[in-house]
């Protein structure tokens, strides 16, 4: 209105001084009317002197009308703000009073209709309610039940979050009790239940007391405000649902570490022998192994060789086995006192490794250093290693098939499986083997010697002209076959699987020559994946011939992540980039990474092992590149009872041959001074030494009933020198010794 009144006083001599010209020029038009003709004033009157009638005429109907607007806009811009103002009152007028009135139960049932009427009208409220709703919100529940007596049930809630009244009210005034109280008390129940979906695995849940695990929790969330609840907690009766809900939400949470300074993901045999190097060079470290297996760390060997010959009928539960030697050991590597508890992991102050079980990492942040498990929880780490290990490939046909089908599948790789097909191979009639590598031949002999107790029919089938057709010679391939058919087994070779159906009772198996093999359970040994779920989520390099995860000569695939077992395609030096599927490399892979993860920076230059039993009579060791499709020379000699897997295990005292192996170093071995015999190819191969060839260098060497000879084996395929006569090369083994 003051503007208005400005203008117009400035506008008004303006309009006077027009209106007195216009009047002049009118009484100047009517003398000149009377002396000058009709037609004259018409040029006149647009070509007269300065300040003539026509423009003074239009300017002051310009200055009017401006006039005019500048009035209504004036006017209607005051009213405008009245109203606005009046509403402001009003809605201001309104506030203490929804305050006064409304209790804190009400607020607190009602939270969520409450929250949504007033966020728009006060969002600063809800944003200084926001950053501590987990800690300050059991005060404030606690705080509202001791002031019942009090008038205003609203502002007691709010100042009890910072246990200061006065600066709490202060600053929220009468706009935020109500909008203050919800969130307060809505995040509570919103960090609340997630958590009741994090399973604890049963094996390492030890249930503790219910304000530990709540303190725990907390220290997890939020570190800065732990020490604000004990400080608040004389309200017992509210105290106690709180440490009820942390109990039955957050048991698992509690459980598990939020920083481990060595992580190793999989809880196979790579895992722990890096875990025991890493202790070994650094005493006091802490070791978290994260696996989605429900065991503690077990060697997977026995699961197809010595368990199957146990006589003890608790043998999947117990899982203790004879070796050949008859010496009784465990499955797993050490026993469940050895490792400390993840809820101790932190508080350990010797360090120790602890197995986190029945968790899956699902994704690995490597520039944010933490992973992320199947159940949201994360983990950081300064220095992680990837032992994820391989996954049992299967017969497309098969995964085509019916649930039918599937149900009546195996997949034999862990303890679960052994478990599961030893029970149902007392149950039914007929089982076949779909494989004719390590794993298919060993399962079949096992099988095969419980034929002949139950009438358990066993059938092995494979594409290949004989039993391990792609590693041995065809003649010794040949022999091996005749070996499992004399254990009781049915051999088809040469067989490819066209379809599988589920039909009467039974699993029909179409073979694409025609063949038709109908069974009760069909075990599919037909290899192994390696597991590289990780890959996309860590940014990891993956190769594209071998599979497996990419490392450089330290097994490193990033500056603090390490990669050992199955799943490392490492660079060979003698033979290059390879990935090996066997326990002893799994073995030296994790303890090596483990020194590496320590500091030791050395390169991976030891040539792993491996071997195969097909009982107690007949085992092999291997070392290097072993193919069929390469030239083979073999050196045979008569075997001594001395020669079988039995006795090997009776000299070195192990079941695990790789255990006593890997330690050893060759050197310079004496070659036998007896004459060797000629040996023709013969069906009775009782032990010898196959060398696999490439260029004329040995790559590659088959110890065939021959043990405790591996040094020897591995310092022939390190040097890599061309021989003119294997037969000399073969004396180093004393086969020929009685």
């Amino acid at each position: 209105m003051l503007k208005c009144r400005t203008v117009w006083k400035k506008l008004a001599p303006l309009a006077r001084a027009s209106s007195t010209v216009c009047r002049q020029n009118v009484r100047r038009a009517g003398l000149t009317n009377g002396r000058i003709p009709i037609r004259v004033p018409t040029a006149h009157m647009s070509t007269g002197p300065a300040g003539g009638g026509g423009d003074n005429l239009k300017y002051a109907l310009l200055v009017g009308l401006a006039g005019i607007g500048g009035l209504t806009y004036a006017v209607k811009t005051l009213r405008g703000d009245q109203k606005r103002y009046e509403e402001r009152i009003a809605e201001i007028e309104s506030r203490p009073h929804k305050a006064t009135k409304g209790p804190v139960t009400d607020v607190q049932t009602a939270a969520p209709a409450a929250e949504a009427s007033e966020t728009d009208a006060v969002p600063e409220p809800e944003l200084e309610a926001a950053p501590s709703p987990e800690e300050p919100s059991p005060p404030a529940e606690n705080a509202a039940p001791d002031a019942e007596a009090v008038a205003h049930d609203a502002e007691a809630a709010p100042s009890s979050k910072t246990t200061e009244p006065p600066p709490a009210h202060e600053p929220v005034v009468e706009a935020s009790p109500v909008e203050a109280a919800p969130p307060a008390a809505i995040p509570v129940v919103e960090e609340e239940l997630p958590p009741p979906t994090e399973p604890s695995p049963a094996e390492l849940s030890e249930p503790e007391p219910a304000p530990t695990l709540v303190e725990e929790s907390v220290t997890l969330t939020e570190p800065a405000a732990a020490a604000e609840p004990p400080a608040t907690a004389p309200p017992e009766p509210q105290s106690e649902v709180v440490a009820e809900s942390a109990v039955d939400s957050t048991p698992a949470s509690a459980k598990v570490p939020s920083h481990a300074p060595y992580l190793l993901i999989g809880g196979g045999t790579a895992s722990f022998a890096a875990a025991r190097s890493i202790r070994a060079r650094d005493p006091g470290a802490k070791v978290l192994i994260v696996t989605d297996e429900p065991d503690l760390p077990y060697m997977r060997p026995p699961l197809s060789k010595e368990l199957w010959f146990s006589d003890d009928p608790s043998v999947t539960e117990t899982l203790r086995f004879k070796q050949w030697n008859g010496k009784e050991r465990s499955i797993y590597f050490q026993p469940p006192s050895f490792y400390i508890k993840p809820e101790d992991f932190d508080s350990a102050e010797n360090g120790g490794v602890a197995v986190l079980t029945c968790r899956k990492v699902v994704h690995m942040d490597v520039r944010g250093n933490k992973v992320k498990l199947d159940d949201n929880i994360e983990i950081s780490y300064d220095k992680c290693l990837v032992a994820t290990g391989g996954i049992p490939r299967n017969l497309q046909v098969i995964e085509r098939a019916g649930e039918e089908v599937k149900k009546r599948t195996t997949l034999f790789r862990k303890i679960e499986d052994f478990k599961s097909l030893e029970k149902v191979s007392r149950n039914i009639n007929s089982i076949t083997i779909i494989g004719g590598g390590f794993l298919g031949s060993e399962l079949a002999c096992a099988l095969g010697r419980r034929s002949t107790e139950s009438g358990l029919e066993v059938i092995q089938m494979f594409p290949e002209k004989g039993n391990m057709g792609k590693v041995l010679p065809e003649y010794l391939s040949n022999w091996t076959t005749e070996k499992v058919k004399r254990e009781g087994v049915k051999v088809i070779t040469e067989s490819l699987v066209k379809s599988v159906t589920y039909k009467d009772d039974k699993l029909e198996i179409h073979l694409k020559d025609g063949r038709l093999v109908k069974t009760d359970h069909i075990v599919a040994a037909v290899g192994l994946e390696p597991n590289i779920d990780l890959a996309k989520s860590a940014g990891l390099e993956v190769d594209s011939d071998f599979g497996g995860y990419r490392v450089n000569a330290e097994l490193q695939a990033r500056s603090n992540i390490w990669v050992a077992g199955d799943a490392a395609c490492f660079y060979d030096i003698r033979l290059g980039r390879r990935r090996v599927e066997h326990h002893d490399h799994a073995v030296v892979s994790g303890r090596l990474a483990g020194e590496n993860m320590t500091g030791a920076n050395k390169p991976y230059w030891h040539q792993s092992m491996f071997w195969s039993d097909l009982g107690p009579d007949v085992g092999y060791e291997a070392i290097g590149i072993v193919d069929s499709s390469l030239p083979t020379v073999g050196v045979f000699a008569k075997a001594t009872a001395k020669d079988t897997p039995k006795a090997a295990t009776e000299q070195s005292g192990t079941g695990i041959r790789s255990e006593s192996e890997t330690e050893d170093t060759a050197t310079s071995p004496v070659a036998s001074a007896t004459p060797p015999p000629v040996v023709e190819h013969k069906d009775d191969y009782g032990k010898g030494v196959i060398f696999y060839l490439r260029d004329k260098v040995v790559v590659g060497i088959i110890l065939w009933n021959v043990f405790n000879r591996m040094p020897i084996a591995r310092k022939i395929i390190k040097d890599g020198e061309e021989h003119a006569d294997l037969n000399e090369v073969a004396k180093l083994f004393n086969i020929h010794e009685d």
